[in-house]
């Protein structure tokens, strides 16, 4: 079957990772840093946040116009 695809193909997109992850092995641990700071939150934490966002008020659709 000559529509087979080649075992040992390399996408430019892979390719493309691969050598920025050699180039610069740091890469990694700053994305591991920057998820930790805005993504991975303990259960306290979330449940504060959701506790500070019940308690906002409504605010109107476009505050810098009064609508008397």
């Amino acid at each position: 079957m000559p529509f087979l695809p080649a075992r040992h193909y390399v996408s430019d997109h892979t390719r493309f990772i691969s050598d920025l992850l050699a180039k610069k092995p740091e890469l990694e641990t700053s994305q591991r840093i920057g998820r930790n700071i805005w993504w991975d939150k303990l259960p306290s934490e979330v449940e504060a946040q959701r506790a500070m966002d019940e308690g906002q008020v409504p605010q109107k659709g476009y505050v810098y116009y009064s609508l008397k």
